[in-house]
């Protein structure tokens, strides 16, 4: 019977093996077994928390210092040699060196722990942290196991790889196809590539199959939130606060539900919530500072982005809410600065550019040019928002190029059309393509963009019946009847 062994990711304090084992009467003289690994960790995990809370509270940054490193690295060394240590014994080895910083050999002893024992996912996490390039991830001597296929599922998940870990996952499946867990990696995966509406249907059926289902939920919350779909965001809040209110998942899920409904102030309270049970949690940081973007608290949403980029410097997230609150504060060159960040870390996300195009056109910069290649590149990125192609029309507009500003005006009004938008944009696009029509003597084409414009009641109406008078008459060979060509 296969066991498997989930231990939390944890941070070694100033405790000695040899003192705590020998508290238990656990000699050192005898081999290092897995039960001896597990209760050390639980008193070490215990002393930690309490520590921090001492040091800086439930939510501040601790300043903890391990000062028996090299203590424990002597000790386990020592037990290495001896041939004294289990697989569990080499994941805490991995443990201390990764601590001290020494990322190379704590792979190796990682590496060594996972082909020696399989099952030990906690070893496997923190070998996945560890390996934050490709190149890195392929170097690894693992032996072939389904485990490894997990492991590497979830590495390509964390170094941005999302078409790779989606196919990576759905291999899986086919041997777990009543997993839970590879379906929520799978919606975890579309969620990544913004295919929101696959994503929702997962999570459905994760809900049909198990109702009580808390894990993973607050990612479901994040889509019905990007959706409005204020109802279901409310019927999941009392789901989960009914199953366990008491989870990390729950108090984002209903912070989300009152973000929604625009009470900012209960919903950084349930964010705080989050983070008094989880301080790690990095979807209650990065949501706590967006709520505070909202109340116009600038640094105490700075405050939280910087907290959610230390536990992740991957979340894009976190770097695009820094950029937002710099350019709210008037600082286009900082907020520029974490927009790139941003968009090296996700370059398919058309938000982060679009904010990175709008950073560059602000009067501080006005560098246009890069305006446009930003806007360009989220035009690219299937701009869900249908900002990028009027942008790019506008802005060519305003640099005289007016071949270019029509060829955009046409893009934005077929997406317009094929999607039956109506308003403002179509007005402009309709009276610009009109206008450079005529201007350019085509006629027939700038006729069909005037009769259009007859059906709105502005003025636009107006103008375009003037223009339809002017083509007529220059058609017909008459000269303008403008005053300025009467002599004085």
């Amino acid at each position: 019977m296969v066991t498997f062994i989930f231990w939390p990711s944890l941070t070694l304090t100033a405790v000695s093996i040899g003192g705590l084992l020998m508290c238990f009467g656990i000699s050192m003289g005898r081999k290092l077994s897995s039960y001896d690994v597990m209760l050390f960790i639980w008193l070490e995990k215990t002393g930690k928390d309490e520590e921090n809370i001492e040091l800086e509270g439930p939510l501040g940054k601790s300043d903890a210092v391990n000062k028996e490193l090299v203590s424990l690295e002597r000790e386990l060394s020592m037990l290495r040699k001896n041939g004294s240590i289990d697989p569990f014994g080499l994941y805490l080895y991995g443990l201390v060196l990764k601590e001290k910083g020494s990322e190379h050999l704590a792979r190796n002893l990682l590496v060594e722990s996972v082909n020696s024992y399989p099952w030990n996912w906690s070893a496997w996490s923190e070998l996945q942290s560890l390996c934050t390039t490709i190149d890195i991830l392929h170097s690894l001597p693992l032996n072939n196991h389904w485990m490894k296929d997990f492991f590497l599922a979830g590495a390509y998940q964390e170094l941005r790889m999302h078409n790779e870990s989606l196919a990576k996952y759905e291999y899986l499946q086919g041997t777990f196809s009543f997993s839970n867990y590879i379906q929520a990696q799978i919606a975890k995966a579309q969620y990544s590539l913004r295919e929101f509406e696959q994503v929702e249907v997962i999570f459905e059926e994760l809900l049909r199959n198990d109702p009580y289902r808390v894990e993973d939920m607050d990612m479901y919350s994040n889509v019905l939130y990007a959706k409005e779909c204020f109802s279901a965001l409310s019927y999941l809040a009392h789901r989960v606060f009914m199953t366990d209110k008491y989870r990390p998942e729950s108090c984002c899920i209903i912070g989300n539900y009152y973000s929604l409904k625009g009470q900012h102030e209960k919903s950084v309270m349930y964010f705080r919530r989050a983070l008094k049970l989880n301080k790690n949690c990095l979807s209650a940081w990065t949501l706590m500072g967006h709520e505070y973007v909202e109340m116009k608290n600038t640094p105490a949403a700075v405050d939280a982005y910087r907290r959610a980029v230390d536990i992740n410097p991957c979340d894009y997230r976190a770097w695009y809410g820094l950029g937002q609150a710099y350019e709210m504060m008037g600082m286009p060159f900082y907020a520029l600065h974490y927009f790139r960040k941003s968009v090296f870390l996700q370059p398919s996300d058309s938000r982060l550019w679009i904010a990175m195009a709008q950073c560059y056109e602000t009067e501080q910069l006005h560098m246009l040019e890069e305006s446009i290649k930003c806007y360009r590149r989220a035009a690219n990125c299937n701009d869900r928002e249908a900002i990028a192609l009027h942008k790019l029309a506008k802005l060519h507009c305003e640099l005289g190029r007016l071949e270019e500003a029509a060829f955009y005006y046409k893009k934005d009004l077929e997406r317009m059309e094929a999607e039956e938008r109506d308003g403002p944009n179509m007005v402009e696009a309709l009276l610009f393509l009109a206008t450079h029509g005529k201007d350019q003597k085509r006629f027939e084409e700038a006729e069909v963009y005037c009769t259009r414009l007859l059906d709105y009641t502005g003025p636009e109406k107006e103008t375009a019946k003037s223009l339809l008078r002017g083509m007529r008459m220059a058609q017909s060979g008459f000269p303008s009847m403008s005053a300025e060509h009467f002599p004085p």
